[in-house]
This record gives structure tokens, sequence and C-alpha cells, in this order.
């Protein structure tokens, strides 16, 4: 693992945005892409079942997921694995439903206004299904719309082979979802996007996926809403002298083994802690199933950054926004009111990432690639609408019209003022 100092910060960060940039540009992905959304556009479910084919080997009578597979599917699923997965939803759902917004209205001087919170009707939810199963990504996309009271809640699940993975459709199960459609990838986005003979438009689509998945999210935006672009996978651990190497080189290693582009990065003020998470990186490595994806994206994205201080390591922190910020000090909370730059953070060391990922109750989808500047984590609030209300008696007109007269016509739009005259003229 690489060990840059301070002044090559710069040159490091770049290299992270590129590497989440490039690849959702490719000109290749997005006309396959824009092909694929147009035929689903056009033909409907016989371009979705001519996708799932060429793209999962599956040939496809009807789209839909019958109950009677879903709960024979989830038969398959063992009972530990069901147990931990209902404690995860019941923490998942009770973080989620302190959430909650309520609807609000105050009146002064005439004029009532507000905010009216309404749930989505429709959402589609987008769980990967290629090389691994996620029924995490159950529980952290369909809890939340519940919680928020979408009525409508869609899922989209490719099943290569044919056949449904029996932990996702155990997290299926669990949560009660009723309509589900065996089909991934950007036909399955287009689909949920634009509608077929079997899928249903929606409202919102939610959920991570290759980059095609985030291609086809990204041409579909303004027709749907989506969630967020997710990018690759990436952790910054600060830590200090007291921490424990061993804890960090395996918190690194959890997100390494993700994918080639994810991204492991340390900051410290301690080259001996440095030298110590390099040596236990190469023992931990050894035993690992996915060594080999994990070791090309230590190499490529990952790095151990020394500095000054710990000041200075927040500092960089805050530069990279991170999806996943672990603090490893002797005083977590007193470098936490410095952050202001994270997706989600995790104090001290008995807080290793995958606690969030699982079980600790936040969502999982998280900004990635530097977007936490200015994006959020999941929730519930990305599944309600406000509506602004604006209500006025006589009086609170009379108190606002010479106000409102005198903007329209400094901005040459005469007949907004006239709307003001014409009731006054009545008054």
């Amino acid at each position: 693992m690489r060990i840059i100092k301070e002044k090559q910060i710069q040159s490091f960060i770049s290299l992270l945005k590129k590497r989440s940039s490039s690849s959702v540009l490719e000109d290749d992905i997005q006309k396959t892409v824009r092909k694929i959304i147009m035929d689903v556009r056009r033909q409907g479910d016989a371009a979705v079942r001519r996708y799932t084919e060429k793209f999962d080997s599956v040939k496809l009578k009807g789209l839909a997921v019958s109950q009677k597979e879903i709960n024979s599917s989830a038969k398959g699923a063992g009972g530990e694995f069901v147990n931990a997965l209902r404690h995860a939803a019941l923490r998942i759902r009770k973080f989620h439903e302190r959430q909650k917004e309520e609807s609000w209205q105050f009146t002064e001087s005439g004029i009532t206004t507000g905010q009216i919170i309404r749930p989505l009707e429709r959402v589609g939810v987008y769980v990967p299904g290629g090389k691994a199963a996620y029924p995490s990504t159950v529980l952290m996309n369909v809890v939340p719309a519940q919680v928020a009271g979408v009525k409508e809640i869609a899922l989209c699940v490719p099943t290569p082979g044919g056949k449904m993975n029996p932990a996702v459709a155990a997290a299926i199960k669990l949560l009660g979802v009723k309509e589900v459609y065996r089909t991934g990838g950007a036909q399955a986005v287009a689909a949920m996007a634009y509608g077929t003979e079997t899928i249903m438009k929606v409202d919102k689509i939610v959920g991570p996926g290759n980059i095609f998945v985030a291609v086809a999210k990204r041409m579909v935006f303004g027709e749907v809403g989506i969630d967020m672009i997710a990018g690759p996978s990436e952790i910054l651990i600060i830590a200090d002298r007291t921490a424990d190497a061993s804890f960090i080189a395996s918190d690194i290693l959890s997100q390494a083994e993700h994918d080639e582009m994810a991204s492991s990065v340390m900051i410290t003020d301690s080259l001996e802690l440095a030298e110590k998470v390099t040596e236990e990186l190469t023992g931990q490595l050894r035993n690992l199933k996915r060594k080999d994806i994990a070791v090309k994206s230590i190499r490529k994205y990952g790095a151990i950054i020394i500095t000054r201080d710990l000041d200075s390591a927040v500092g960089i922190a805050n530069r990279i926004a991170p999806e996943h910020l672990e603090i490893m000090t002797k005083d977590p909370a007193a470098l936490l009111r410095k952050v202001t730059n994270a997706g989600a953070v995790f104090l001290g060391k008995w807080a290793p990432e995958p606690l969030g990922d699982y079980a600790a109750g936040p969502n999982h989808t998280l900004p990635t690639c530097g977007t936490a500047r200015f994006a959020s984590p999941l929730g519930v609030y990305d599944f309600t609408k406000r509506t602004s209300l604006i209500d006025a008696t006589e009086k609170g007109f009379s108190a606002l019209a010479d106000t409102v007269e005198t903007l329209a016509d400094v901005e040459g739009l005469e007949a907004h003022g006239n709307t003001i005259r014409v009731r006054r003229n009545k008054m």
C-alpha cells in the first residue's frame, strides 16, 4: 500500500475523482444503454425479455415473480440467516422511523403558509443480483419507503440462471413486498422509468447497480426521480498511534474486496502505525477469498497518508468527502466536531464500517466519489415530496400588496402586478 505525504494529496484526490467520472462517461456504454432504453420504450416487455435473455441467459415467459415462488425460494435461506435478517430489519426500521417529517403551517399578519409532506405513490427498487446477492439492499431501500408511507413498491431483481436467490427472497418475504420482477440491468431501469405492458411506470427509482444501471439511471432522470448515481465503494480511516493496526487493516480490506475500483485510505500522524498496518495487510490478505480483487483495489486506489497532526488529517478527509469515515483515535468525538463532509461516520475501534452496512440502523446507501460535499444518505425523506401552502385573508393580501406590485413592476411583468391591482379595485 503506497505511503504518501501531504504535499502529494492533490494528485491523489484527482486520481480518485477520475476513477469515478471516467467510467460513467464511457461513450460505448452510453450508446449501449441509450439503445436499450429506446428499445424498451418502443417494444415494452418484448425488449425486456430479449435483453434479459442476452445478459442473464434466461428465456422468460413472464416478468413477474409469483408470491408462491418467493415463498418457495425463501425456504432455502437458513433459520440463522432469517433471524439475523429480522434483527437487522428491526434496527433499520427503528432508525428510519425517527426521520419522518410532519406537515406544518403558521399564520402571521393574515397570511398562512406551510408545507405539506406526502409520500411518493409508487417507487421502483433495483436489487443487484449478478455475481452476488444483496438481501441488505432490499432492507435498506424498502424499509425507508415503507416508513415514508409509499403505497406501491416494485422490485426488479436479476436472476441469472432463472432462479431467485434464497437470501434475497427471504428479505422480500420478510418485508411483505408483493410486486417483484425478474429482470435487471439497464432494461429494468428503463421498464420502471417508462413502463411496459407488465411493469407499471414508477415515480422514483432507487438502488445500486453496475455501470450500466448507473448510466441508465442518469439517462432517465427527469422522467423519474432517482436516489443517486452510486460510484465505487470507499473508506477513509483517521487513526493515531493508539489505534489497533489489525483492526485498521481488516476495515481497509472490507472495502477493497468490493471491486477493483474501490478506494481504501488511511490518514495518520504516526509513521510507526502506518508500517504496522502495512504488515497487517500483507498477513490478512493471504487467506482472503477475494484477494485478487482487494490487491488490485489497494494498489490502484489505496493509500496511507502521513500528516503532521490530526487536524490536518480531518482537513484532508473533508476534501476527499468519503463515503465511509472511520475515526480511530484517543478521542474520536473531538475530531467529529471538525468533520464536515462524509456519508457516514464511525467512531472508535468498536464501530467497523460493516456494522453500518448491515445492522446498526442508518442507511448504507451513501454518497460516493466526493458527493458527500452536497448529498446525503438515502432516507425516509427520499420517499416523500413537499408541497408549499399559501392561504391569505383580505387583511393578509393588503399587507403584501405594495411589496408584490413593486417587485412585479421592476421585473417588467405587468400581468403579475395586475393581479394585485384588480383585487384592490374590488376592495
